[in-house]
């Protein structure tokens, strides 16, 4: 994977990856190179993506790459190992649950069900509030920086 990254470039595999409007899960497919997760990567960044932020993301990221984060990926049957001693557990503060309909993770694997479908709830007793932010994809707190913000600050105000 980190091959196929570095063959199309740390900016390409960002700008990629922050501007996808694809759901579903991530996938850098083998032998594609050049459309990654994203086969329709914008030419231009949108409003709410400058060109300084990006250039800051790259230059991040070409000092530490991209194995940290892809590793994670790579140890989920470890990972699933690990938190076995807190399955059936609860999250018992209050919770406003906010994601865009176009997050590759509330799109992928059975989310949705889980979310709206009751499974979500048993496990966040507290949950107050789902939000699905239309139009909006994986990075929400940057693509609407200040709706999430008055999110956060209304739900904060009833502590």
């Amino acid at each position: 994977m980190e091959a196929q990254m570095a063959e199309v470039g740390t900016e390409y595999v960002l700008k990629n990856t922050l501007t996808t409007r694809k759901t579903g899960p991530p996938i850098f497919p083998k032998g594609e190179y050049g459309t990654g997760f994203n086969p329709d990567t914008p030419k231009t960044l949108p409003s709410w993506l400058s060109e300084q932020d990006l250039a800051y993301y790259t230059a991040k990221f070409e000092k530490t790459g991209f194995t940290g984060g892809l590793n994670y990926y790579r140890n989920f049957n470890r990972n699933w190992e690990l938190i076995a001693p807190w399955t059936d557990s609860q999250v018992k503060v209050p919770v406003r649950f906010i994601s865009g309909e176009l997050d590759m993770v509330y799109t992928s694997l059975s989310m949705k069900e889980y979310i709206h479908g009751g499974q979500f709830k048993k496990d966040v007793p507290n949950l107050e509030e789902v939000i699905i932010q239309e139009g909006v994809a994986h990075f929400n707190s940057q693509e609407t920086a200040e709706e999430i913000s008055n999110y956060i600050l209304d739900f904060m105000k009833k502590f």
